[in-house]
């Protein structure tokens, strides 16, 4: 429509591989691209608002696209009543708490019942999953396919995996999977600890707003294929031990990343043991859930129902 198709590939090649991604970025954005000229950018930003929902909308209107919203089941019954529904397409949720406590194993587990179908607790989707500490295995994702009635083999083809070596890294992969989510139905995206590369690859006070700055990039990006593409993000968190607390306090440890990641997720929980094999999930901060509690137990074949 009035864009050149040499132009086209030259935005595609910058990463912005729909109208959304044109529409929502600046006009300095743009002209960085390049071969495009700031008069090129202000036609194509012309073209493009007539295509795309920016302006006002009623609170009533806003209600009705809400009802349409998709949820991932999290494969526990008490968990979904906590999250009213699951973990929730088109935004940001994040989980925190410490080692052992289920955080890559949930992970796995929306990896496959993404791919279920919307009346069974899915999104009819894939996945994207990116993973920064090496714990990906596709062992598990077998297991848990089995146990929800797919076929393995296929719930495998259906989840697109990279590894991340290093921060800068893992947001290029960031510009790949917007990529391949402009190909095909995308129903979730994982990013198996969005912030420890970066907990070591910036290190000590010097480097930390630098850190923070990297990270609230990677994070803005994240919320803008969450928008793009209405798919569920949904990253983990490591925790510090929270020297200034007292020891003996309820919970000393609290989330690393700081304001930067707090305010980037719409949902946040926090997750620690339990009893046995259960777990505990807390919901720290959402927009929409009250704080409380759900138990919800960790298995063979991914996160399943507490057991008493």
């Amino acid at each position: 429509q009035g864009v050149a198709v040499n132009d086209i590939q030259k935005l595609t090649d910058a990463g912005f591989h729909t109208i959304e991604s044109v529409a929502h970025a600046t006009v300095r954005k743009l002209s960085e691209v390049r071969g495009l000229s700031e008069a090129k950018v202000l036609k194509i930003k012309e073209i493009v608002k007539g295509m795309v929902q920016l302006e006002f909308q009623t609170a009533a209107d806003a209600l009705e696209a809400r009802k349409n919203l998709v949820t991932l089941t999290t494969g526990s019954t008490e968990l979904d009543k906590l999250l009213e529904g699951g973990i929730e397409t088109g935004s940001i949720t994040e989980v925190f708490g410490e080692f052992r406590t289920g955080k890559t194993q949930l992970c796995h587990t929306l990896c496959v019942t993404c791919q279920m179908p919307v009346t069974e607790g899915g999104a009819e989707g894939k996945a994207i999953y990116i993973d920064t500490e090496g714990t990906f295995r596709p062992q598990r994702l077998q297991a848990i396919a089995e146990r929800f009635g797919l076929d393995p083999s296929v719930a495998l083809e259906n989840v697109a995996y990279a590894r991340a070596h290093n921060s800068e890294h893992q947001t290029e992969l960031l510009k790949l999977a917007a990529a391949i989510m402009s190909q095909d139905r995308y129903a979730l995206m994982v990013v198996d600890s969005a912030t420890a590369l970066y907990r070591t690859d910036y290190s000590g006070r010097g480097e930390l707003s630098e850190r923070q700055m990297q990270l609230a990039q990677f994070l803005r990006q994240l919320t803008r294929l969450a928008e793009e593409f209405g798919v569920a993000v949904f990253i983990t968190n490591q925790v510090v031990a929270n020297p200034d607390g007292m020891s003996f306090a309820k919970d000393s440890t609290k989330p690393i990343g700081g304001n930067i990641i707090a305010h980037a997720s719409t949902t946040r929980l926090r997750l620690r043991k339990g009893r046995g094999e259960n777990r505990i999930c807390t919901v720290f901060d959402s927009p929409t859930l009250p704080e409380a509690d759900a138990q919800y137990a960790v298995g063979p074949q991914g996160i399943c129902d507490a057991q008493d």
